[in-house]
């Protein structure tokens, strides 16, 4: 039965991450076509080969483990996956699109340093000092592709993504205040000499009864 023991249950997880790790092999090729940034799809395209290499140390583990490599399909890494698909989907300018797909790499990123983080912790509990050493080193290799995708996104991304949509509030702006400023004067001036001119006709006609 599957968890019954800690070692069952690093089993199942080993699983689950092996899952995942397929699924983002297939997902990174959508990403490198949606991102706009060179850099950011030099990010993708290195990660889509360690995350292929990843999964060949995760057979390995399997290996140590005496364990047939096999998947659990992975309910949470599809649940993040999906919202990345949507994202590709979406009418978003360019700079736009690649702060969008880096929360979303990043996501995936963050799933993956938990499930090896606790995968690792369980593996050195059961003294599995081998297996440990083999998701480290997938562990230290996610660390490092977050760093960067937050390195990408605040050397230029975020900035131009936030240029953009401050331009367009601006233009907002003007194009708001000039019709009303500029074709209501002229209109008023003549309105208030009618109403003087007025005024005067009235004061001769009272003069001229007295």
């Amino acid at each position: 039965m599957a968890g019954s023991n800690l070692r069952d249950a690093l089993v199942d997880e080993i699983k689950d991450i092996y899952n995942a790790e397929k699924q983002i092999v297939k997902a990174l090729p959508r990403m490198v076509k949606g991102a706009t940034s060179e850099e950011l799809r030099d990010a993708f395209e290195s990660h889509l080969e360690e995350t292929q290499n990843q999964v060949t140390r995760l057979e390995r583990v399997f290996e140590l483990l005496d364990e047939k490599p096999r998947g659990k399909h992975c309910a949470g890494m599809a649940g993040i996956l999906e919202e990345g698909s949507e994202t590709l989907e979406e009418d978003a300018e360019d700079s736009v699109m690649d702060a969008k797909l880096i929360a979303g790499a990043q996501r995936v990123e963050h799933y993956e340093i938990t499930a090896y983080g606790t995968a690792i912790a369980w593996a050195e509990a059961l003294g599995l000092t081998e297996v440990a050493g083999v998701l480290g080193e997938s562990l230290a290799e996610e660390k490092a592709a977050d760093e960067k995708l937050s390195a990408i996104a605040e050397s230029g991304v975020n900035e131009a993504a936030t240029a953009g949509e401050s331009e367009d509030d601006m233009e907002d702006d003007d194009e708001e205040a000039t019709p009303k400023s500029a074709g209501k004067a002229e209109p008023a001036t003549a309105s208030a000499r009618s109403a003087s001119a007025a005024s005067g006709a009235k004061t001769r006609q009272r003069g001229g009864r007295r």
